[in-house]
């Protein structure tokens, strides 16, 4: 994966405003873009995030089929969680598909990093293939507001089903589902 180009900064003018919501921080600001506008722009502060595209070993792959508030719909997702203040990317991710799904995983492979809204945001979702899983007998509790069911699919009806738009993806699992298809040769 190549790294983002180089850097561009732009010149913080004036913070106009800014709201602390959970784990983002949410900002207006009047900048000097490197080209030289002056405007105003929404930015959403993120930590940064991890995902795994976990595959049991008889080749199924498992996927969380998730409520979202913000759409008021089950999506299906990949286990991903939000990074806790300096949490190593593949530690979070070792926990949350525990906690998520239930699974630890004892092969990881980086799928590499991936900019999901960078319109708006600077979040950094860091993706792993995670392989040789076990389930957890007791699996560590999630979070409480998370509202999610573990689906088993082969590779081929995941497809058929985003392909269909039976059911929907969302943007950072269909990125990393393609990444893992090449890892994978599938």
């Amino acid at each position: 994966m190549a790294p983002l180009p180089a850097s561009e900064p732009y010149e913080l003018l004036e913070t106009i405003e800014a709201m602390d919501a959970r784990k983002i921080r949410f900002e207006r600001n009047r900048i000097k873009l490197p080209m030289g506008v002056e405007g105003t722009f929404g930015l959403i502060r993120h930590p940064g995030a991890s995902l795994a595209v976990p595959i049991t070993n008889d080749g199924q792959v498992v996927v969380l089929r998730q409520y979202r508030f913000a759409v008021q719909a089950r999506l299906l997702e990949f286990p991903a969680g939000t990074l806790e203040d300096g949490e190593d990317p593949l530690e979070s991710m070792q926990r949350e598909l525990g906690e998520e799904a239930g699974y630890s995983a004892a092969r990881w492979d980086a799928l590499g990093p991936m900019l999901p809204c960078p319109g708006y945001s600077d979040e950094v979702i860091h993706c792993f293939l995670a392989r040789d899983l076990t389930a957890l007998e007791n699996p560590p509790a999630g979070d409480d507001d998370e509202d999610l069911e573990v689906v088993l699919m082969d590779p081929a009806e995941l497809d058929a089903r985003l392909a269909s738009g039976e059911e929907w993806l969302d943007g950072k699992s269909v990125t990393a589902w393609y990444r893992a298809k090449q890892l994978l040769n599938l």
